[in-house]
């Protein structure tokens, strides 16, 4: 091969090897964004949702006997709905698909129910519809106590393989309590006992990532029971595995990392053949010019 051909090829050969380097670049950089995009998201001014949620089940002067009792409506997906029930939180979910439904506790009495949307900043949107509804409370009746559960966080998220701790606000009714926690990735339930009311915490290690029902349970001595329904986080992006009931959309906060694109190596493909097939055609017609002048050489 002739030296100018030779330096085709390499120079082909070379930019090759820089396409694959800027495309592996690229894909680098595009995690990097993707990771400064979560550490800067605290720091985002969007405004906060201007669409509320509706509540469509239980309706409006309902009255109700057994618990726990089903909250469910419209809203936006990927906002998180919290229930409030005489302004007190009562319990959460995810918004999936343009819905949401939850399993909540009421109290004795008048409930006036609303739920509210909250965006990835907490920043909180207008409420639902208000619906009031009666809960005929046999077991309060009967004990003049009924167990209750809240906690200051509705949503509560840690990295897979790292614990997760909740504090749960345990009151009324009469101990010891019996609390059951299904974590919503489809291991068993974790149990424990406690003796006296006040903040419990709760703990779980998730193994992948995903969005989850949390659902905590309470039984008291005299058999009153408690729910509270709340959206625990396994922080990274999830897969199909596990986006199932109640796991839902990516929880790492940046974008979908993209494949490498491979075109620019497909493109020089047929160059580095071309280049190497007309090195191999100006070799042939070298030595035939060689041959054939070294035949008139001998001939004169």
């Amino acid at each position: 091969m002739s030296k100018p051909l030779r330096y085709l090829g390499l120079l082909v050969i070379g930019v090759l090897l820089l396409s694959c380097s800027l495309s592996a670049f690229a894909a680098g950089s595009s995690q990097t964004q993707q990771s400064d995009t979560i550490d800067l998201e605290g720091t985002n001014n969007a405004p906060a949702q201007t669409q509320a949620a509706t509540i469509a089940t239980p309706t409006n002067g309902q009255n109700i006997s057994s618990t726990p009792t089903t909250v469910a409506g419209l809203c936006k997906t990927g906002l998180l709905i919290k229930i409030f029930s005489n302004n007190i939180f009562i319990g959460s979910a995810q918004c999936v698909n343009g819905s949401y439904s939850l399993q909540v506790s009421l109290f004795s009495g008048r409930n006036d129910i609303v739920a509210r949307v909250y965006d990835a900043l907490d920043q909180a949107g207008p409420d639902s519809n208000l619906v009031s509804v009666t809960f005929n409370d046999a077991q309060f009746a009967q004990f003049g106590s009924r167990v209750s559960l809240t906690s200051s966080y509705a949503k509560r998220g840690a990295n897979p393989g790292t614990e997760l701790d909740w504090p749960i606000v345990l009151s009324g009714g009469t101990g010891p309590y019996a609390l059951s926690v299904d974590w919503g990735d489809g291991t068993s339930p974790s149990l424990q006992s406690e003796s006296f009311t006040g903040t419990i915490t709760v703990k779980h290690i998730y193994t992948s990532a995903g969005i989850f029902n949390v659902v905590v349970k309470a039984t008291d001595a005299n058999g009153t029971t408690a729910f509270l329904q709340l959206v625990g986080v396994a922080n990274g992006k999830v897969t199909q595995a596990n986006s199932g009931s109640g796991n839902t959309t990516d929880s790492s906060g940046g974008g979908t990392n993209k494949p490498t694109p491979i075109w620019p190596l497909l493109a020089l493909i047929p160059l580095i053949v071309l280049a190497f097939w007309l090195g191999r055609r100006h070799e042939l017609y070298s030595i035939r010019k060689h041959l054939d002048q070294s035949r008139n050489d001998i001939k004169y």
